[in-house]
């Protein structure tokens, strides 16, 4: 295990500041410091504010995360952050760090892909990822479906969503309730006492012309908000837990649906769940469900990892260092639309190794 690598992750794609270290595959520190409720009054993330509490949070969470995994940052391996996707000032102040330590430290930079290191967070929880593996990666700002043949590589988009995430719909069907922000946990906990069924609400992108693993919440979300409002207009009281429940429903049967759908038509019989709503007790149940009717193996990471975290980039950092991929040029910067498909983002020519031979001497000592 020794002479596996040991690698730092740094995570500050939206509103959560995520460190996390790695070794291997084993997962030895996750810290994280989130400034949800600074935005929970906004009713969703504020770039400008994510972005000076990523500054405040920066060195207080690596020092914990070095803590709690025992280890000095003179032990590390390398450096990994997320390049992109994601808000691009909250990404520029990991990015900016990342380099930091890099640098003082004479360690490589890994600027890694957010999407793929949702996927790759898996090998903490479930050993080495298969390959091929099928990806359902559902977020406050992503929905997609991702056939992966090689992590550090090959990653290639089936189908993605072409209007609001499953995130966001759960965010604003919450606020329509005034349930508050986030919205998924507490439409989870209200819909355990709905009836799913209760309510038909629409399947969106499901008809048989339609694009087969694309995804469309945006009239979903609209039915309901126009079905609760024709409640209040009547002056009959709005049945939160039903809603909540037959909502939830909606989503996650199109988002398994697809899923199961996606892995037997490219023949791969494992599907890995992650992302924020992979946190979705009824979304883990169902996806359980068919793919045992499928015969294909379930992999969803515990909750902790599946919201946004630094543990996910350490691990794609550690498979980058153990798989010789090439570091990082010290040209880095953000990609706030970073394609899945570019898994991370390597160096440009020697600037790399001429800068790391100054910081041989390790400034951090």
């Amino acid at each position: 295990m020794a002479d596996e690598p040991l690698v730092l992750g740094i995570e500050t794609s939206c509103d959560e500041t995520g460190v996390g270290i790695v070794r291997g595959t084993t997962l030895l520190a996750d810290a994280v410091a989130s400034s949800v409720d600074e935005h929970a009054r906004f009713g969703g993330v504020v770039p400008e504010v994510a972005s000076r509490a990523h500054l405040e949070a920066m060195v207080p969470t690596i020092q914990r995360a070095l803590k709690d995994a025992g280890v000095t940052a003179k032990d590390l391996d390398g450096i990994s952050v997320t390049a992109g996707p994601g808000l691009a000032g909250a990404l520029l102040v990991g990015v900016s760090a990342a380099k930091a330590y890099a640098y003082a430290l004479g360690k490589p930079l890994y600027g890694v892909n957010h999407l793929a290191s949702h996927i790759c967070v898996d090998q903490l929880e479930h050993g080495k990822l298969p390959e091929p593996t099928m990806a359902l990666l559902v977020s406050g700002g992503h929905s997609s479906l991702l056939l992966s043949t090689d992590i550090t590589s090959d990653v290639r988009p089936l189908g993605a969503t072409i209007d609001d995430a499953a995130g966001e719909a759960f965010d604003k069907i919450a606020r329509v309730l005034n349930l508050g922000f986030p919205g998924g946990p507490v439409i989870d906990r209200y819909a355990k006492e709905g009836d799913p069924n209760a309510i038909a609400f629409p399947r969106g992108l499901t008809g048989p012309r339609d694009p087969a693993y694309d995804f469309s919440f945006s009239g979903l979300k609209t039915s309901v908000a126009r079905w609760i409002e024709a409640k209040r207009a009547a002056g009959e009281d709005v049945p939160v837990r039903d809603v909540s429940a037959s909502f939830q429903e909606a989503v996650v049967d199109v988002l398994t649906r697809k899923a199961v759908r996606a892995c037997k038509d490219e023949g791969v019989d494992h599907l890995m769940i992650g992302g924020g709503v992979a946190a979705n007790s009824r979304l883990r149940a169902l996806a359980q469900e068919r793919c045992e009717r499928a015969g294909i193996r379930l992999r969803v990471p515990r909750p902790k990892l599946c919201t946004d975290n630094g543990a996910m980039v350490a691990a794609l950092g550690a498979e980058m260092v153990a798989r010789n991929r090439s570091a990082s040029s010290w040209y880095l910067s953000a990609d706030s639309s970073l394609p899945v498909t570019e898994t991370h983002v390597p160096g440009h020519g020697h600037d790399h190794d001429h800068v790391h031979e100054v910081s041989k001497e390790n400034l951090y000592s």
